[in-house]
């Protein structure tokens, strides 16, 4: 039987507390320092390694993050979430999110349909769609070719999806499996849409809309906006538009679209990018097989978290440590540091996703919590962040754990031999320094030069930046966030954080508005 307790009353938790603190410096420096980098590492997804040898983690702290793993019973609340059971208490929703990718456990059934046939299905249905509009069996009004698809969304419907396609276009264009551009508009601020239709060719555009209701409204503003620049060139907006929807909703059997992809409310928009939602716009960019190695590097991501060995599970382990950064040493945020610059969007991507999923002050059934939550996540790719907020990581009063993400190889292949190392080489001898100069520090009799070390990090290694590491890469993450959610006891399905400045946003439109919203309003021209 799963109890779903608060995580200050587990023994384990308290044991953890309890247990000698690692002086980071130390245990990194000199030969104890090459020990820990050889040995602290885990193997992960899509040819990926999860190195955690500059946290502040010893084989003690371990051993007590194994009894919290049992004692939370962590690795059973995920077997009981992909088996099926009704994990996202505030809505009474099962979550769906890694069926998507594969058959973790026995079939769900709901709707009256076996969920993963449904899944597998719209795939389908997408590939079929994708290879037609490369062909130039479908084409655009005029019959010509489609050259650019255009996804037309917000929150996860974009900030993922977006993501992958920056990650993937040049691996794309290196390795000929480029097939269309891609563009995004999601902000309902005009000037996103206008800069988005002005950078394209608009009578050779396919436009996705996403929206698992139908109404979202910044995206039905959007898609007006498109509507009238389709109108404008002349063109029939039904042929140029498809959507991603829910079977129930207006939009799915509607005339206005070429075609209809369905997502269901089981799967929550952050997590949402191996479902229609991004295989759409990511097949119609790169083609189905590219997508399809994508869902593969995320379900070997996803077998890897079944595993009751903390040590061979590298999402439990990277949530568990930072649990025990939040809740036992007291740090409050997490930076996120790609040292990729495909990987540019991906900080923003697990923004939305870590921060909306466990940034929850109350337990899954509604009850008070006695400790901190979610991290405020935040980050830019390296090495241009050394050269913005590092100064703030390495000699501010406040320590913030780093999570390194870096790549042998570059995604081109394209470099150049300068001072006798290639632009890749000194990347990512930037990354090894950055983690030896946070850890270690450096003594200086001039203060302000000094650097008192002891600032955790991890670092995710791989070969290269391709379809399948960066599917291991987005499942690693959904799943530690989801972990996490399990070990504070909070609800990281859903979000009702967002809900009330759109019902206030409604009431300004409405001008039914008094008080302060009504010198806003006033303020602001509404």
């Amino acid at each position: 039987m799963i109890n779903w307790n608060n995580m200050d009353t587990l023994e384990a938790f308290k044991e953890l507390k309890e247990t000698k603190k690692v002086n980071l410096r130390e245990v990194m420096s000199g030969e104890n320092g090459a020990k820990r980098a050889s040995e602290y590492s885990v193997a992960m997804g899509g040819g990926l390694k999860y190195n955690y040898a500059a946290k502040a983690v010893d084989e003690d702290i371990i051993e007590v993050l194994k009894k919290f793993a049992n004692e939370a019973q962590l690795v059973e609340k995920f077997e009981a979430l992909y088996n099926g059971e009704v994990v996202n208490t505030g809505e009474k929703r099962l979550v769906l999110h890694q069926l998507t990718r594969g058959q973790l456990g026995q079939d769900v059934i709901a709707d009256g349909v076996n969920k993963r046939d449904f899944y597998v299905g719209e795939q389908k249905k997408i590939a079929d769609f994708a290879n037609k509009v490369h062909s130039g069996e479908i084409t655009n009004a005029k019959g010509e070719k489609f050259t650019t698809v255009v996804q037309i969304g917000i929150g996860g419907s974009d900030l993922g999806p977006r993501a992958i396609y920056i990650a993937l276009e040049n691996w794309a264009k290196k390795n000929n499996t480029f097939k269309m551009e891609a563009k995004f508009i999601s902000n309902v601020d005009p000037d996103d849409a206008s800069a988005v239709l002005k950078s394209i060719d608009v009578e050779k555009s396919l436009f996705i809309l996403v929206s698992k209701s139908g109404t979202t409204l910044e995206t039905l503003t959007n898609e007006s906006f498109v509507k009238d620049a389709l109108k404008n060139a002349g063109v029939d907006p039904a042929k140029h538009m498809v959507a991603v929807t829910s079977e129930t909703s207006p939009l799915a059997k509607s005339d206005d679209y070429l075609a209809a992809f369905f997502m269901d409310d089981y799967i929550g928009g952050r997590y949402s990018s191996s479902s229609a939602v991004g295989g759409a716009v990511l097949s119609l960019a790169f083609g189905p097989e590219v997508f399809a190695s994508f869902l593969k590097g995320a379900a070997e991501e996803d077998i890897l978290a079944k595993n009751t060995d903390l040590l061979e599970n590298p999402a439990l382990l990277d949530a568990l440590i930072g649990v025990y950064e939040r809740n036992v040493l007291g740090y409050s945020d997490t930076a996120v540091l790609p040292y990729s610059q495909a990987l540019s969007r991906f900080p923003a991507h697990l923004q939305q996703l870590d921060m909306e999923s466990n940034g929850k002050s109350v337990n899954r059934f509604g009850g008070e919590i006695n400790y901190q939550t979610g991290p405020v996540i935040f980050g830019e790719p390296g090495t241009n962040g050394q050269h913005s907020f590092y100064q703030l990581l390495h000699q501010g009063t406040t320590i913030v754990p780093l999570q390194f993400i870096a790549f042998r190889n570059s995604q081109i292949g394209q470099d150049v031999d300068i001072q006798g190392s290639t632009s890749q080489q000194k990347l990512c001898a930037n990354v090894a320094a950055q983690i030896v100069a946070f850890a270690c520090g450096k003594d200086d009799e001039d203060s302000n030069k000094s650097f008192a070390g002891g600032r955790p990090s991890s670092i995710i290694i791989g070969d290269d930046l391709n379809p399948e590491s960066i599917g291991a890469l987005l499942a690693h993450f959904e799943n530690k966030v989801m972990f996490q959610g399990f070990a504070w006891n909070v609800n990281s399905f859903d979000q009702e954080g967002v809900q009330l400045g759109k019902v206030l946003a409604k009431n300004v439109l409405a001008h039914n508005t008094d008080g302060a919203l009504k010198v806003y309003s006033d303020l602001l021209n509404i």
